[in-house]
């Protein structure tokens, strides 16, 4: 079945299995490998897309569903070649270490800008609270999205001015912070 929907700025049409998850869809017929496959039931992050702008987990989204609608994976959010705020401020804090989840953690980190352009700690927490990342870089996380919305906002401060956030104290606390579990 031939499903019509616009991926990354274009029309684009795939003729699947209309049960299919959007994440074999993309990766085995697209091409865009950027977004991965984490844990298949849509409880780690690591394939998150945007569908018409919502963080959407797209291991468990069916193609079918995509008929009309606009999908962004990591590979659009820049299309012209030129860094989003969000990649640059991932890359000026280094926040990857071994780098898989990433792409997720990106996805959603640009949804939770888009609604919220100056989010706190504790908006950061909740809405990056899908999204795990297995080498706990949970503080590199938070403060690439604090210096992302400066530079979204127009602001050019640089990440290592200062860092005035209170540190969550171990890996096993960000975990269950991000995991949806109590501080």
């Amino acid at each position: 079945m031939a499903i019509h929907f616009t991926l990354n700025g274009k029309p684009t049409t795939v003729d699947v299995n209309p049960d299919m998850p959007l994440l074999w869809a993309l990766r085995d017929y697209l091409n865009m490998t950027g977004t991965k496959f984490g844990c298949g039931m849509a409880l780690c992050g690591a394939c998150t897309v945007h569908i018409n702008g919502e963080a959407t987990r797209s291991c468990i989204t069916p193609v079918s569903s995509l008929a009309g609608k606009k999908v962004t994976t990591i590979e659009g959010l820049s299309p012209d070649g030129s860094s989003h705020p969000v990649q640059k401020a991932w890359i000026e804090i280094d926040v990857p270490q071994c780098g898989y989840c990433q792409s997720g953690q990106i996805m959603a980190a640009v949804a939770l800008l888009a609604k919220t352009p100056h989010p706190t700690d504790a908006q950061i927490d909740d809405a990056m609270s899908g999204n795990i990342c297995r080498c706990g870089t949970y503080n590199q996380i938070r403060k690439a999205i604090r210096l992302a919305a400066q530079l979204q906002t127009g602001g050019n401060k640089s990440a290592h001015s200062g860092d005035h956030a209170a540190p969550v104290e171990s890996a096993e606390q960000n975990f269950r912070v991000l995991a949806g579990g109590a501080e």
